[in-house]
């Protein structure tokens, strides 16, 4: 089954407010089967909202609309699309009723405006909102489905949970999504593309999206089958083959972030770990303790802009700071055997760079970053030249700093850390 969803709302038009409901109404579609083949975002023009549902009626068999249910006059999804499909509006009156009770509960009389709200379309089917005021509607026509549900999306998620998603369960869609999540980091998008890429013509029934982001890149191999154990056997065969091709690269391949996999690395291994961050900003450690129970292995860390406070705090020479400069390996590895040193960790991690937009020179430029772990078996150092802004620098920063320590305990040089 192919669907197009429909986001209504002038305000998703402007910078201020983003259309998250159609990234979750995809997720949940495809794992009952359903293919989305389009999005569209319009605004409350009911001459633009028709143009939107007669199009997507002309591709899908299914469409579904977030929005537009309310109570006020710029609420005219229900209108748009009843007039289209050639159906009447009516007054429910139950519907009604259990609106006029959800107002008295809370001490108020209901606006007569929320009356719009009972208003459905004929032959539809009510999809009850236990946290709103706005009902969902599934209509059925010429052999296609028409589901308007409201755009807030905790309503939307409850709403689409209890009624939605059963009532499609049942339409006996066997064709199902199977699909993969791996996850790269030390390579850039183009890289991992000439190493995969090959494999996509042997296999033709699949298809693979590559995500660059901030948190390195992501590989999603996918296929539709209403095969399972086929779909299963296929995607395996090719994780398999991509993970040969990505080498060392390959993080993950179940979709864990970095700070997931140093955090299971860290336990594994009964080990602790300490930071101590100029260009980041204390962001690193922040990834860190986003882990659930990171108190376990994370011991601390400080932030150390200036040259002062990375020796009082991080025992950098000072002597090594004016020699080599703050921003440099040596006083990377500085940072990172200081910090170990003070806490008693089995890691310590630093970070210098300049992240801009300024202070950049012909030999330290906008983007370099010198990255140091410290271990029992010594300091090992890395130079980044990491593109983008300031954001994505340290951004990225980071990233390679946690994927150090991953590097640490799966390919360890031999006789040093």
């Amino acid at each position: 089954m192919r669907a197009e969803i429909i986001a209504v709302g002038s305000e998703l038009l402007t910078p201020y407010r983003l259309d998250t409901n159609s990234l979750f109404l995809t997720g949940e579609l495809n794992q009952v089967g359903v293919r989305v083949v389009h999005k569209a975002v319009v605004g409350d023009d009911p001459r633009e909202m028709q143009t939107s549902f007669r199009h997507a009626l002309e591709r899908a068999e299914l469409v579904i609309s977030t929005g537009g249910l309310g109570p006020t006059d710029d609420d005219r999804t229900r209108e748009t699309v009843a007039e289209l499909l050639n159906r009447k509006l009516r007054c429910d009156e139950e519907l009604l009723r259990k609106l006029q009770e959800r107002f008295s509960r809370f001490g108020r009389p209901m606006p007569e405006i929320n009356k719009r709200q009972a208003m459905v379309i004929e032959d539809a089917t009510i999809l009850p909102n236990p946290r709103g005021t706005a009902p969902g509607l599934w209509v059925e026509a010429r052999g296609q489905i028409v589901i308007l549900l409201p755009g807030v999306p905790h309503e939307l998620h409850a709403l689409f949970a209890s009624e939605v998603k059963p009532r499609l369960e049942k339409l006996g869609i066997r064709e199902r999504l199977f699909t993969r999540d791996l996850r790269i980091s030390g390579l850039f998008e183009s890289d991992v593309e000439q190493r995969v890429s090959p494999l996509y013509a042997q296999y033709p029934d699949t298809e693979t999206t590559i995500l660059a982001t901030a948190r390195g890149i992501e590989l999603h191999p996918r296929i539709w089958s209403a095969d399972p154990e086929h779909a299963e056997k296929v995607l395996n065969e090719m994780t398999e083959r991509m993970a040969l091709a990505l080498g060392e690269n390959l993080a993950s391949t179940r979709g864990e972030n970095m700070e997931e996999l140093v955090a299971a690395l860290l336990a594994e291994n009964r080990a602790t770990i300490a930071v101590a961050e100029s260009c980041t900003g204390g962001m690193l450690a922040e990834r860190i303790t986003n882990v659930p129970g990171s108190s376990a292995y994370f011991l601390g860390g400080v932030v150390c802009y200036s040259n002062e406070l990375k020796a009082s705090l991080a025992g950098v020479p000072a002597e090594l700071v004016r020699e080599k400069g703050a921003v440099s390996l040596e006083v990377a590895s500085a940072l990172a055997s200081g910090i170990r040193q003070r806490t008693g960790a089995t890691l310590g991690l630093g970070v210098t760079g300049i992240a801009g937009p300024g202070g950049g020179t012909p030999e330290k430029p906008v983007g370099l970053v010198h990255i140091a772990l410290a271990s029992e078996r010594g300091v090992r150092e890395k130079l980044f030249q990491l593109p983008g802004d300031r954001d994505r620098i340290r951004q990225f920063a980071v990233l390679n700093a946690l994927d150090m320590v991953r590097r640490h305990f799966r390919f360890p040089p031999p006789g040093r850390g």
